[in-house]
């Protein structure tokens, strides 16, 4: 059992014990580590101002990803290698990102910049295209309070890719790869005097400590924990951390069945679903920032059980299955019948979400997903909507639907099903059905919307349903 955490900064060997494991990466980087180029602004994965490349091992290399280093704890990263602005450097001169941002003056303030810098960083080291939607996307999370972001993509199209060090050559792996395979053999746990992280080796040793400790809190991406222990001063007693756990990292399909392992994030969904399931990965384009993304997985989304949460009502209507294991054994549950209340579900202290078993949809089914949210991109929904449906002409076949954001869970709407399976695709059975879909939810009042504003939602997002039926937008799903 090892008593501390081993991981690389800029291709230095770090090892960190006791209560300084208890900390945000972005705090260690500049307090400790004096990489003070990575700044501290939101402290809620909001600004990108923070972010940093975090590169685990993946199949005899190291692949990097921008996260918020605000939101990860240290616990979070062990056997992983950072890369902080300081870390970009080609031989003590500025990088090709770096150049293109002074010479198209993409800095005002300055404050934002590293995060700028690095994000476009990490894009570049994956793909070797620069054109200015790309370049908006990749940098979705990054905010400039000085509103200058004309010259920062004019900075990102005045790269050349190829000019770009790879990461992979700026930083070779071996040492770090063969240093992160011996550590992996043994689980951690790690003390203070208010608390301890356990970080198992397996999922054997995971169950065992969470069967001995009910009360663990388990964190994955932690994008929302983090958020929590930041703003509110939360402080759990005992922590899990699964960075570390093996064969939960993985997406299998098999006979139109998905598999998806608990540690498997946001980004990789996305990217699995893009041609699949296309509405689907756009609900999950714009769940939140690339950073965010990159950092959160789909069994985090489903345990943090919230009303609004962006994934769930789509595994509502495809009827998806919960795999929950303790040391005792397996049991599959029906998302349908996991939350019992707001904030509760069918999970027992001694378990753990493993995977999520999805069915794909049908040849003949259409998906339509929707999110209502102020904001396209990072912004918490007002309302959701999911809808699974098969149409025989003109007339509706079968049909799920799921609604979120409209009472103390996401709730599938039974009644509303009922009468149109069968129906005519007309304005008045849409009307109708919209109707009894209001009488099926309990939305309230809160800073996102009034109960009034949400129920009439529900009625327009059935409308919106019929509009798009009507103009034939939707195609079956590719299998």
């Amino acid at each position: 059992m090892r008593d501390y955490l081993v991981f690389y900064v800029n291709g230095e060997e770090c090892r960190v014990s006791g209560a300084d494991v208890f900390q945000p990466l972005s705090s260690y980087l500049r307090y400790q580590k004096g990489q003070t180029g990575t700044k501290i602004v939101c402290e809620e994965g909001d600004c990108g101002a923070c972010s940093i490349l975090l590169g685990r091992a993946d199949n005899g290399k190291i692949t990097y990803k921008a996260i918020n280093s605000c939101i990860q704890y240290l616990y979070q990263i062990d056997r992983c290698h950072i890369v902080s602005i300081e870390g970009l450097k080609n031989d003590g001169e500025l990088n090709p990102v770096q150049e293109a941002m002074v010479k198209c003056h993409g800095a005002q303030c300055g404050f934002c910049t590293p995060g700028f810098v690095v994000t476009m960083c990490g894009y570049f080291d994956e793909q070797k295209k620069a054109d200015p939607q790309s370049i908006k996307d990749c940098l979705t999370g990054n905010l400039c309070r000085c509103t200058g972001y004309e010259p920062i993509i004019k900075a990102g199209m005045n790269v050349d890719p190829e000019a770009i060090i790879p990461l992979a050559k700026l930083y070779p792996a071996g040492e770090m790869l063969r240093c992160f395979e011996q550590a992996g053999k043994e689980s951690v746990q790690i003390k203070s005097e208010e608390q301890t992280v356990f970080i198992p080796a397996n999922l054997e040793d995971a169950l065992k400590f969470k069967a001995a400790n009910p009360d663990a809190i388990v964190v994955s991406g932690g994008t929302d924990l983090s958020v929590i222990m930041n703003k509110r001063s939360y402080e759990p007693s005992s922590i899990m951390s699964l960075c570390n756990v093996e064969g939960l990292d993985g997406i299998k399909s098999t006979n139109g069945i998905v598999n998806v392992g608990a540690r498997v994030t946001l980004s990789q969904l996305e990217e699995f679903f893009k041609e699949r399931v296309p509405e689907f990965h756009n609900i999950l384009w714009v769940f939140g920032s690339p950073q965010i993304r990159n950092a959160g997985t789909l069994a985090g989304n489903i345990a943090n059980a919230s009303p609004i949460a962006d994934t769930p009502p789509f595994l509502f209507i495809m009827d998806a299955l919960l795999e929950l294991r303790s040391s005792k054994g397996t049991r599959q549950v029906r998302i349908n019948e996991f939350y019992k209340g707001y904030k509760k579900f069918d999970l027992q202290k001694d378990e753990l979400i493993t995977s999520i078993v999805i069915p794909m949809p049908k040849k003949d089914e259409l998906i339509k997903l929707y999110k209502v949210s102020r904001r396209k991109h990072l912004d918490i929904s007002t309302n959701t909507a999911a809808f699974r449906l098969s149409m025989k002409g003109n007339q509706i076949e079968n049909i799920a639907i799921a609604y979120g954001g409209v009472a103390a869970t996401i709730l599938r709407l039974p009644k509303t099903e009922e009468f149109l399976t069968g129906k005519e695709l007309t304005v008045s059975n849409i009307e109708a059905a919209a109707e009894i879909a209001v009488s099926e939810i309990s939305p309230i009042d809160d800073v996102r919307g009034s109960k009034a504003f949400r129920n009439q939602l529900a009625r327009n997002l059935m409308m919106k349903l019929y509009f798009d039926l009507s103009e034939g937008r939707l195609a079956a799903c590719p299998q």
